[in-house]
């Protein structure tokens, strides 16, 4: 790939990464070639978090890739291209505060319309942990899965925060757990919502325990300034402008 010209995004549209596999369906002759590629880029996404939903799609295809497996791979190895030296600034700081940002793509998956999580989490100004990953169920709400996904970055910011005062770093508390989805907030919110949630009362009542006690709290925010989007969409050449300056708080930097 040292001669192939670079691309702007890591991966494509949906619709468009489906057609490329609908129409590439020719199994791989080199299976193991395919897996040694994924696992590479698996080490790289340590470090490089705007590759993480790429990686989210191209691992589940180990077992069984395709052709069109093997092209959306070498798409992903364009856009490291274009700048392959980077990876995630640490700014000195002060301040020791968790924030984290948590969003969902309903129903992304348009082979199994289940939706993917995103979430991310800063220790100051600096990113420190963030996920990609598709639920494990399908959901005819948004607001269900924007709930799980809170649940899923409560969960990481709980463990940080044990983790920190392990080390004798006091922590801020409430933490503010930021969220673009009102329904959402307002399940997290009245302890009297649960006459249909009862499907998901483990992820309703472990949210809930948190808030009274003080440790998570629920923070509305505009969807332009939702930092999560990252790790749930494909293209971070529609994200808004917005948005990029947020990014700037873990600017990704030429080494």
């Amino acid at each position: 790939m040292l001669a192939c010209k670079p691309v702007s995004y890591p991966i494509d549209q949906s619709h468009i990464v489906n057609n490329i596999l609908n129409n590439n369906t020719g199994p791989l002759d080199n299976i193991t070639g395919n897996q040694q590629l994924i696992g590479k880029l698996i080490y790289l996404s340590h470090t490089r978090p705007d590759i993480a939903y790429a990686i989210h799609f191209l691992s589940q295809y180990t077992h069984s890739p395709t052709d069109g497996c093997l092209k959306t791979a070498f798409h992903l190895s364009r856009y490291l291209k274009s700048a392959p030296g980077k990876g995630i600034l640490f700014i000195k700081s002060d301040s020791f505060d968790l924030v984290a940002y948590a969003d969902v793509d309903w129903a992304k998956c348009l082979t199994t319309r289940r939706s993917v999580t995103g979430y991310c989490v800063l220790l100051g100004n600096c990113l420190v942990s963030w996920k990609s990953k598709k639920q494990s169920t399908v959901s005819r709400s948004s607001a269900k899965d924007e709930f799980r996904a809170m649940c899923a970055a409560s969960c990481e910011v709980i463990w940080l925060n044990n983790l920190l005062n392990e080390l004798n770093i006091m922590v801020n508390v409430p933490i503010n757990l930021f969220c673009d989805n009102t329904a959402a907030l307002a399940i997290a919110a009245n302890p009297m919502f649960h006459d249909r949630t009862k499907h998901f009362e483990i992820d309703l009542f472990f949210l809930r325990d948190c808030i009274p006690k003080g440790v998570i709290k629920c923070v509305g925010i505009q969807s332009t300034e939702q930092l999560a989007d990252l790790f749930t969409e494909g293209q971070l050449v529609k994200a808004h402008n917005v948005l990029r300056e947020k990014l700037k708080l873990f600017d990704l930097f030429k080494l």
